[in-house]
């Protein structure tokens, strides 16, 4: 029964360690993530936010609700949701590199 006791909680710990590794994996990809996003602003290949925001007010007027930058395989591109007049929320999502208009798609 011991035994029993002793497997069942080894494998319980390694469960648990599995979990937490996970996780501070997640909190480093974050980091970096953010380490390469800051990095490209640096270096003026991203343009910046008010720039972006211009861009995707023009291409939809409304209340900016939320954005998010990216990195897909085309490179960096802003994601910014738009809460229009009628309560319509739109997608907009822009290369961050040249500001060119990629789609507009309801969310």
């Amino acid at each position: 029964m011991k035994s029993r006791y002793s497997i069942t909680l080894v494998l319980l710990l390694s469960m648990l360690s599995l979990g937490m590794s996970t996780g501070h994996a997640d909190k480093r990809d974050k980091k970096h993530e953010h380490n390469v996003v800051r990095e490209a602003l640096q270096r003026g290949e991203v343009l910046p936010l008010t720039k972006i925001l211009a861009i995707a007010n023009q291409q939809v007027p409304g209340d900016v609700i939320e954005v998010e930058l990216e990195d897909e395989n085309k490179g960096l591109v802003y994601e910014i949701k738009i809460l229009t007049s009628t309560g319509r929320v739109r997608e907009v999502k822009i290369d961050a590199r040249t500001g060119k208009v990629l789609s507009i798609e309801d969310d």
